[in-house]
Order: C-alpha cells, then sequence, then structure tokens
C-alpha cells in the first residue's frame, strides 16, 4: 500500500479514454437489452444497480456516475429498483466486463422507508408515483447479494450514502444495536465512500487494464478487508479510552489546530509559501507527508459492540480523521477480518466540478417511466446545484461525514450555462429557478483564507462555536452568481430554497439584502434546530442571539424592498442532550413569537453521525471520552420522544394533557392557564379533535399576520 496526502490526484477528466468510447454517448444509460441492442452494445463494461428510479439529471447520484463513465469511454447500463426475491433481474443486461456497482439511492434506505419513530412510510419520493416498497430495507447489502449470485466471479463496487455512512462498525437505530461494517454484510470488494467519483474513475480505468480488485488498495476514498496489516507502516493503537496511543510527539488521536495556532501562522500564511510558518502549525506541517504510512487501529467491532463508551472514543478519533490532507487510514477488526479505510479523496477542482456538471444529461426520467410522476424530480428538476459539501460540522446531520467539510464550487460559467439548459431543454419551465443552492445556500466559494492552515487543521466546524477568523465569510461571488443569473434571458425569477446557514449571512448583510430583496417568494426556510444553550451546544449550533440579528436584517430589507415575507424556522425534537424543561422553553420562545408548528420531526439517529454516537454511547464524542467523562441524556422512552414533539405543537388540543402533567412534574403549573401567558389551557374541549380557538379561527378569516404563519416541515424526508 501507498499513500501520500501531498500527492496531487491526477484530474478526472484527463484519463485516456476508454476503447468503447466509439460508441458516443447514449440518450438514457439503457435499462434492458433491447436498448442495448438498440446502442449497437453487446455486452455492459459497468453495471449500475440503484434503489431509486433512474433520472438522468446531476442530483441524482446514479446519473452522475453513469455519465461520468460514459464520459470515460466505457459502456454503463443501469438496473433500477430491481425485484430483489430471486437473481434474474440482476442477470438482466447480461455479465458486465469490468464491475457492478451497487447504491441505495440518494437517501439512505432505512431512513427512506421508516419515520424517526420507526413507523413505515407509505410513500417513497424517489420511486414512480411516489410509491413506497420498491426497494428492501437495506438495499444496499440485499442488491450486492444478488449481484454475487448472479455473476459470482465480477467484482462489486458498493458506493454512495448508505454505504458511505456504513463504512466501519456503526450503531444501527432500527436494531437498536452495532452492526457490523456493510462490507461484510454485503459481501462487496471494495467500497467507496463520499462523492466517489475521483476514486470510481481510477478503480474503472484500472480494473480495465486487467487489474486484480484485490491489488487495488492505495485509492483514497475506498474501504476494503485485509487480512494482515502491512509490516511497513506505523501502527497507532487507540483502542484504550483512557490511553489513546501517540500519534507523533506530542499529538495524539484527539489533536486539533486551536484558532490561536492559526492566528500565529496567519502573518506568514499570507505569503506562503515563501515565509516558513513558526509555532504549532509548522511543526504539524512538517509531520503531514509522513502520516502516508500511518494507520490508527480503532477498537475492534466486538470492543464497540460491549462498551458504548469504546464507541464514541472510536467516533471521535473517526470524526478527527476527515481532513483529507492530514487524515490517516483507519483500521478496525472486524472479528477475524480487519476493514481497512484509506483516507478520504481529495476534493474536486473547479475544473473538475464543471466536468461531471457539465455532462449530457437528458435531465428527465427514463422515458420507460412513462407518465408516472417521481416526486424528487418534480422538486428539482428546475433547481441548480452549484456546491458540494459543508464546514458547518452539524452532529445530527450527515453531510459532512458524506461530501466532506472542504466546500467544492462549480465555475459562474458552468452554473450560468446549467440554467439556460433548463430554460432550453426541461419540459415544463416557466422562467422560475427553484433553487442556486446545495447542501447549503450560502456556502459557495467560502473557504479557509490559508491552503497551509486549511491542510493542517482537525477542527470539526469552521463556524463552531464561533467562526474561525481563518474562514473567508465574503459572499461577493454569490451575490455576483445571484444578479447574473435572474439577468439571463427567458429568467424571470431565480429563488433559493436550499437550508440558508444565517450565522455566516449576517456576515454580509450586502448578501442578505439582495436574497431578501430578489430571491425569497415570500417565506424562506431557516434551521436554528433550538433555543436552549444545552441541546445547541449537542447539536454544534449557533445560539438563538445569531437567528435575531438574521430575523432583524431579512425585516429590515424585506420593509425597504416593500414585501411581505416570513421566516419559518425548523426545530428538532427530542435531540441528545435535551430536557424536559428545554423543549418547555422552546415552546415558550414558540409562542411569544407566534409560531405554531405544523409538522415536526423527531431527531433520527443516522449511521455515523456524531449525535447518534451520543444517543447509544450517552457520552461526548465532542471532547475527550474518558471512562469518567459526564453522561449525555438523550430522550429514548417513546413517551419521553413524544412529549418532547408535543411541546413543538403546543397548540394542537390532543397534547394538551400530556404537556400538563408535564407542566406540573416540572413545577410549572403557572404555565397551565387561559391568558397569553399560559402554555396549555386547563381543561379538554368537548371535542378536542374539532377545536379551534376564536383567536385562530378569526385569523382564518383574515389575511395572515406577520410572526402567525405555521411553520411547516414539508416535502422530502431530511436528506443524509
Amino acid at each position: 500500500m501507498k499513500m501520500d496526502p501531498t500527492t496531487s490526484p491526477r484530474p478526472i477528466n484527463e484519463y485516456p479514454l476508454y476503447w468503447a468510447e466509439c460508441f458516443g454517448t447514449a440518450p438514457f444509460l439503457p435499462m434492458s437489452r433491447a436498448e442495448m441492442d438498440a446502442l449497437g452494445w453487446d455486452s455492459c463494461d459497468v453495471i449500475l444497480v440503484t434503489g431509486d428510479a433512474y433520472v438522468d439529471h446531476p442530483s441524482f447520484g446514479m446519473a452522475v456516475i453513469g455519465r461520468l463513465l460514459e464520459a470515460q469511454g466505457f459502456r454503463v447500463g443501469i438496473i433500477a429498483q430491481p425485484e430483489w426475491h430471486s437473481v434474474e433481474p440482476y442477470q438482466a443486461l447480461g455479465k458486465p466486463n469490468l464491475c457492478f456497482g451497487v447504491t441505495a439511492g440518494n437517501m439512505d434506505s432505512m431512513i427512506n422507508r421508516y419515520t424517526a419513530d420507526r413507523k413505515i412510510r407509505s410513500d417513497d419520493a424517489y420511486s414512480p408515483d411516489d410509491i413506497g416498497g420498491r426497494r428492501p430495507d437495506r438495499c444496499s447489502i440485499v442488491y450486492a447479494q444478488r449481484c454475487r449470485e448472479a455473476w459470482n466471479d465480477v467484482p462489486i463496487l458498493l458506493g454512495g450514502i448508505e454505504a458511505s455512512l456504513r463504512r466501519i462498525a456503526h450503531y444501527d437505530y432500527w436494531q437498536d444495536k452495532v452492526r457490523r461494517s456493510i462490507l461484510a454484510d454485503a459481501r462487496a470488494d471494495l467500497l467507496l465512500y463520499g462523492n466517489a467519483e475521483r476514486a470510481l474513475v481510477e478503480v474503472a480505468h484500472r480494473l480495465a487494464r486487467g487489474d486484480d480488485i484485490a491489488s487495488i488498495t492505495d485509492v483514497r476514498g475506498t474501504a476494503f478487508f485485509v487480512k494482515e496489516l502491512p509490516p511497513d507502516w506505523t501502527v497507532i493503537d487507540s483502542t484504550n479510552v483512557d490511553k489513546p496511543g501517540r500519534i507523533e510527539q506530542p499529538l495524539d488521536p484527539y489533536a486539533t489546530v486551536e484558532p490561536a495556532a492559526c492566528d500565529a501562522g496567519g502573518a506568514a500564511a499570507a505569503a506562503e509559501p515563501a515565509v516558513r510558518l513558526d509555532g504549532k502549525l509548522a511543526r504539524i506541517e512538517q509531520r503531514l507527508a509522513r502520516r502516508g504510512r500511518t494507520v490508527v487501529r480503532l477498537p475492534s467491532f466486538d470492543m464497540v459492540t460491549r462498551d458504548p463508551v469504546l464507541y464514541a472514543h472510536a467516533s471521535r478519533v473517526l470524526h478527527l480523521e476527515t481532513n483529507p490532507y492530514n487524515a490517516r487510514a483507519l483500521v478496525q477488526n472486524q472479528g477475524g477480518r480487519k476493514v481497512w479505510l484509506n483516507p478520504p479523496p481529495i476534493p474536486l477542482s473547479t475544473e473538475e466540478m464543471d466536468y461531471v456538471f457539465g455532462l449530457d444529461y437528458a435531465r428527465v426520467p427514463h422515458p420507460g417511466y412513462g407518465d408516472a410522476r417521481i416526486p424528487a424530480y418534480e422538486m428539482i428538476r428546475f433547481s441548480v446545484n452549484i456546491m458540494r459539501g459543508c464546514f458547518g460540522g452539524c452532529t445530527f446531520c450527515s453531510i459532512t461525514e458524506h461530501e466532506g467539510r472542504i466546500i467544492q464550487s462549480r465555475s459562474e460559467d458552468s452554473i450560468l450555462r446549467e440554467i439556460e439548459q433548463i430554460r432550453d431543454k426541461v419540459p415544463g419551465f416557466t422562467g422560475v429557478i427553484s433553487d442556486l443552492g446545495g447542501p447549503t445556500a450560502n456556502m459557495y466559494r467560502l473557504a479557509c483564507k490559508s491552503k497551509t492552515i486549511e491542510a493542517a487543521c482537525r477542527r470539526p466546524s469552521c463556524v463552531y462555536p464561533g467562526i474561525c477568523d481563518n474562514l473567508d465569510t465574503d459572499h461577493a461571488p454569490l451575490i455576483e452568481l445571484y444578479r447574473k443569473a435572474r439577468g439571463l434571458d427567458g429568467i424571470k425569477k431565480v429563488l433559493i430554497s436550499s437550508g440558508l446557514r444565517y450565522d455566516l449571512a449576517v456576515e454580509s448583510p450586502a448578501y442578505v439584502e439582495e436574497l431578501v430583496t430578489h430571491h425569497v417568494g415570500g417565506y424562506l426556510k431557516i434551521a436554528p434546530e433550538h433555543t436552549e444553550d444545552g441541546p445547541l451546544e449537542k447539536m454544534m449550533k449557533p445560539g438563538i442571539g445569531s437567528y435575531d440579528r438574521f430575523k432583524a436584517l431579512f425585516d429590515k430589507f424585506s420593509r425597504k424592498a416593500g414585501k411581505e415575507q416570513y421566516l419559518i424556522p425548523y426545530f428538532i425534537a427530542a435531540h441528545p442532550g435535551t430536557t424536559d424543561e428545554d423543549m418547555m422553553n422552546l415552546a415558550l420562545w414558540l409562542k411569544r413569537n407566534g409560531f405554531r408548528a405544523d409538522q415536526v420531526q423527531n431527531f433520527y439517529p443516522s449511521p455515523m453521525a456524531t449525535a447518534t454516537a451520543m444517543y447509544h454511547s450517552g457520552r461526548n464524542p465532542l471532547r475527550r471520552v474518558r471512562r469518567a467523562s459526564g453522561e449525555v441524556h438523550s430522550p429514548k422512552g417513546e413517551k419521553q420522544r413524544r412529549l418532547h414533539k408535543a411541546f413543538l405543537r403546543y397548540h394542537d388540543p390532543a397534547n394538551w394533557p400530556l404537556l400538563r402533567d408535564a407542566l406540573r412534574a416540572l413545577g410549572r403549573d403557572d404555565l397551565i392557564g387561559y391568558g397569553k401567558q399560559h402554555l396549555v389551557p386547563p381543561r379538554q374541549p368537548r371535542n378536542a379533535g374539532d377545536y379551534r380557538s376564536p383567536r385562530r379561527k378569526n385569523s382564518e378569516r383574515r389575511k395572515p399576520r406577520k410572526g402567525r404563519l405555521l411553520t411547516q416541515h414539508t416535502g422530502l424526508p431530511p436528506r443524509e
């Protein structure tokens, strides 16, 4: 194995094309032998198996991967949402020459199928006509096993968010236990985690030149099983929670670059690389090159299964090894075999991002679906993804774990070209772009001011507990993009629907004014998530004061533009670290501000998220984990989770009996009554299900007043 984090990766658009490029670009990647025959193919080089319907659009992972491989010269077929009770659907396109690529799709199949209360959903936004049940539970595992049955000697590559978040031993919320790496259950040869374009192109070309899949062990962003550790590597033993192994004196698995250390190198960074850095940053920089042959041994599957404290410790170590410029390889024993994780892939450059998003997508579902409606496509067909990644580090979210915290942005020209393609090619376009965004709305082109500091940093977030002094928060490129986008011929309006990082937005009042004046369609959704410091600290989210500052700017610029516009805040119930009193205070804040939440969501423990480690282990991996560390309370029982959800819907009479009991238990009988200062009334109305307060009846007859709008959590299930 060879790993050199200082080596610049080969651009994905500079590989020599595979011989099959002579077949050109297919109108749609074939889903049947008849389509293959029409294209003149006798076989596929790669067959992709996905849990989503095939929509040939850059917001759908399989379309991106398929078109990327096609652009490299390979013949790519797609098997979408195959029946899984027999092997025949996996043989429909014949035997692939190089490999199978297997994914659950854009969403984790368990989150797609079950609610946060483990109830089965009847719908599936990624399936034709929104029909649920078109894929099995943990479908990556099932699909991979069927591919193995179909063609035992064909390599199987596992990818997508479901595999990415299960690459090591992980807590499974639905079974309430720790499961081993998905590689073991799926019987796959190689797991590609994160946005895997760089790794996939490298692996595909190496398979095409005849390399054995077992010999491909040096590609970043991949995981695989090894029998023994390479003898020439330095192994850092981090299997004992109270004695973490030394990494390089004086660093350990928990080492981070504090803001003060970054500041010490700030002046030198401005003139890099000519000036030699001093202090801690320089010592770390000198050792980065030596990390290429160092592997950190995580506590084994058996250890983290038996000991939740070790699970939290392993989670902390893993999350500190996510910066691709300083991360070490990780290894974890999985019952006799060892799963090896190479460091994350180097992020795509702007040129590479343009290449990926500029491929020849049809931008519509495969014609085989006829008139069937695919809700996920309806939601994004007029939207444009302008960037990837998120440096927010919210503990309940898996975006950072999957896409990384280094922002990868497209060029302005590439984005504008895509808008013109939507205008000219997509059926039903009315002149309104529904979104310019990505994981967040306003991290486009935001990055660390120094590449040297960025390469050394191990902080999980650039904006918590406050915005790092070394983060460039200039929104000017995004403002300019907005102006050019709405200035294109045929474009009537450009809306922003992606989640807004409002603590960053307030750093640029000019951006807030641009957004509010031109790009809000009456309502803007933002996510404070909570009002109380306890849960916010466990979430790594800013205090409610940041929301207040943003709201002041939002209201000011709305008035200046002569528009009546409203903020729609999102909140999470039952998050680790949340007490009943925290939820009561949140409910009081909602009532004071006139919000009535329509649909609300309890915390959903997704695999590998830091908050999930808190939920399972009762420890806080954001700090050094010790046996004596204070425990983190997580609302787990059905009654308490229902109570926390009820606090967010304090106005619903069905919740009043539960809330009255809780308020009395908290010693807050003063909040029970009929006054404005009360949270719930002392008595239940006769027809609670049909009850509407006189104030609400009157408000429904009138135009909604500012602050009286319903907050809504509608649309797709939450993204990971």
